[in-house]
């Protein structure tokens, strides 16, 4: 399975990228491909490519503000989670998509 997630909070830093290095560890402990793209308080950072867009399974994305350039994912399923949720609950997200994706 591979994944793409976003993640951005309303100040853009903490919780922007302890969201990111939670899903990243849960996905490779659940043996899933995963690349976060911060969008924090620089600027967005380790953008998604198109082509890895176009392969993934599924698109997480945070919920606490507005994502950049959201348009890109039209098409793919979109789970939206709080900077939070992904931060406490990022092992339970990545079982709940393997399940529903399988």
């Amino acid at each position: 399975m591979k994944l793409a997630a976003v993640t951005a909070c309303p100040s853009g830093v903490a919780h922007t990228y302890l969201a990111a290095e939670s899903l990243e560890v849960a996905a490779k402990k659940n043996n899933v491909e995963i690349k976060v793209e911060t969008q924090g308080s620089i600027g967005i950072e380790n953008e998604l490519t198109p082509e890895w867009i176009k392969e993934v399974d599924a698109i997480i994305l945070t919920n606490n503000i507005g994502i950049k350039n959201e348009e890109r994912f039209k098409g793919k399923p979109i789970v939206r989670i709080s900077a939070g949720d992904c931060i406490n609950k990022a092992d339970a997200i990545i079982k709940k998509l393997m399940e529903k994706l399988g």
